[in-house]
């Protein structure tokens, strides 16, 4: 992947009003070329998909995936602009993608980095920061490490920020705008719930030793 310019990323989203990291990937698939690059964002949906964020999705569905076995179970909101949109195909299909991927994932707790609470944050940094690895290293060294094991722990708790089941050279993130590009509309995902069979049951084991001697003892 070519090296590109912080200039060229630039023009790229004032062009197209795709994302930062959006911009860099197409310019770095494409060599640097800028009319190659908008076509890329174009074929993959997402600068379309970026001029429709500030729209508001307030149509959609709620789906539900239930995985082979019945012990993991999935209910998750999408989000659209018209209810015509929410009840097509591809609409019907990330629906269904995504609450999967969703039970694929049992450490993902939130949508987007962003609604991770602050106190969890907190709570990830006092943990790193306190790693023997880190004993011994000057302050700014140690920030610098913890600030880019928290990023990558923080992401790991995100959906979007997961690499998607079916196709791992894109994030959920990605597989969204691309169906929201195709689609014409802005697409979100707002929520979501996963249910694991027996989660939060205590089982209370039986200690047969401890019965069999009782049992002599009587």
């Amino acid at each position: 992947m070519a090296d590109v310019s912080a200039k060229f990323v630039k023009d790229l989203r004032d062009k197209t009003g795709a994302g930062m990291m959006d911009c860099k990937k197409a310019l770095g698939e494409t060599g640097g070329d800028m009319t190659k690059a908008v076509e890329w964002l174009r074929q993959k949906g997402i600068a379309s998909a970026e001029k429709k964020s500030g729209r508001v999705a307030a149509e959609g569905a709620i789906g539900s995936y239930i995985h082979t076995g019945s012990r993991v179970g999935v209910l998750l909101e999408l989000n659209c602009e018209t209810d015509f949109v929410a009840r097509g195909d591809l609409f019907q299909g990330l629906l269904k993608d995504v609450a999967m991927q969703v039970a694929a994932c049992p450490n993902v707790e939130y949508v987007t980095t962003d609604q991770i609470p602050e106190t969890i944050v907190e709570k990830e940094k006092a943990i790193e920061m306190g790693r023997d690895d880190l004993s011994g290293k000057p302050e700014q060294m140690k920030t610098k490490i913890v600030q880019g094991r928290i990023g990558k722990r923080l992401k790991e708790l995100a959906l979007m920020e997961q690499p998607f089941i079916r196709d791992s050279s894109i994030t959920v993130e990605e597989l969204v705008k691309q169906v929201a590009g195709k689609i014409g509309e802005k697409v979100e995902v707002r929520r979501f719930t996963r249910y694991t069979l027996g989660e939060g049951i205590e089982v209370e084991k039986e200690d047969f030793a401890s019965e069999v001697a009782s049992m002599s003892v009587a």
